[in-house]
């Protein structure tokens, strides 16, 4: 009898790589099922390009595959993802909806379908060394100039350590997100009513000036920021190499959970800092665990998807130093005490942005991503070429 094998792509990521192995050795032998796994893992943008670009989810390369929600209308647009609502129909999952938070169920839920059952969750914040700032006497920054301030006032590389970071490598993911959200915490839109991105703000002119001026400032960040991606950032915080930061949660929750951490018990999160005219606010973007429209094994990865959404088997995401997405692993007293901020995820929620709806979405991320390539290398103006990459959106 062949052993049917699950080809599961996974965001090259250490905790993720962890725990899709330990819940696939469990979820073996609590059900007895005989069964293999292939897990893969890709950084973003060739991720991207295995799932949609080359239509493996649709060909039947694969069985499940990891995503983040901004990814899912380009995927169900090309006919690459399962609908998951037959399948919890079919074999339900005993307190879902309810266990999540409502943040974590409605993204991938449109055109009639449920796409994805949420794996890794954590918006993003602001994550900083509390004694590093507690020692120089500096309050937690609540506005970009605060933080720019913090970030310059705890620069030193001679020790090492660097104040802040960008991670502006071009893979569509935080470079575009971090211009985002620099955008809405100053009181601008990012996309119109139409959905298409809206570069002509004044939000937009502030927002870009603020991070080319961050990522020419020796002073005050990390080297090398067009090389780093949001994972190479967090891990250089992990090391102990960054002072503070805005990034993803997980990053935080990870630097007080490795084993070998030299920063773990002195990190803490905050909102991320606002701008002139603006508000604090966070983005939610997480990623989710999809069945590939093309799998020969839909049956088996639902039940293994379902197990993976059990209460046991994310808190071993959390263990593991992902982010769990049950409120159950949020309030978890034993989670709490490793990482005594992990309860403040419900607030985060609650202040967070959503992306535009859109399969373009992808597309128009790397356009960001050029744009920002190009306003941290050139001296062309900040409005010519905000106008530039509107008319490439366009």
């Amino acid at each position: 009898m062949t052993v049917p094998t699950l080809r599961v792509a996974v965001r090259k990521f250490e905790p993720f790589e962890q725990a899709i192995a330990a819940q696939f050795d469990d979820f073996v032998r609590t059900t007895g099922i005989s069964a293999r796994l292939e897990a893969v893992p890709m950084d973003l943008n060739p991720l991207h390009e295995t799932l949609i670009g080359t239509g493996g989810m649709a060909a039947g390369a694969w069985d499940i595959g990891f995503m983040a929600t901004d990814w899912l209308a380009e995927a169900h647009a090309a006919g690459q993802i399962e609908d998951l609502a037959p399948h919890l129909e079919r074999a339900p999952i005993a307190d879902f909806p309810q266990g999540w938070s409502p943040s974590l169920t409605g993204l991938q839920r449109f055109a009639g379908g449920f796409w994805g059952m949420p794996y890794h969750d954590g918006p993003e914040c602001l994550i900083y060394r509390r004694d590093l700032l507690e020692a120089a006497g500096i309050a937690v920054p609540t506005t970009w100039e605060e933080f720019h301030a913090a970030a310059r006032a705890l620069h030193a590389p001679e020790a090492g350590r660097y104040g802040t970071v960008l991670a502006l490598y071009p893979d569509g993911h935080n470079s575009f997100y971090d211009f985002c959200i620099q955008i809405w915490s100053r009181g601008g839109e990012v996309f119109d009513a139409a959905g298409m991105l809206d570069l002509t703000s004044p939000a937009a002119h502030a927002a870009l000036d603020f991070l080319r001026m961050l990522a020419a400032d020796r002073a005050a960040i990390a080297p090398g920021a067009h090389e780093l991606d949001s994972v190479k950032a967090g891990m250089l915080f992990a090391e102990g190499k960054v002072a503070l930061m805005a990034n993803w949660f997980g990053f935080a929750a990870y630097g007080d959970t490795a084993p070998d951490s030299p920063v773990r018990g002195l990190i803490d999160v905050a909102p991320l800092p606002a701008g002139r005219g603006g508000t604090s606010v966070s983005l939610n973007v997480f990623w989710v665990l999809t069945i590939a429209a093309g799998s020969r094994n839909k049956g088996l990865a639902w039940d293994f998807l379902r197990h993976c959404a059990g209460a046991r088997m994310d808190r071993l995401t959390t263990d593991c130093g992902a982010i769990g997405v049950r409120k159950s692993t949020w309030a978890d007293p034993a989670v709490n005490a490793r990482i005594p901020y992990y309860h403040r995820l419900d607030w985060l929620h609650a202040h967070a942005r959503e992306m535009a709806w859109t399969p373009r979405l992808a597309a128009i991320s790397h356009v960001v991503d050029d744009l920002l390539t190009a306003a941290t290398t050139t001296d062309r103006s900040t409005a010519e070429l905000l106008a530039q990459a509107q008319a490439r959106a366009a």
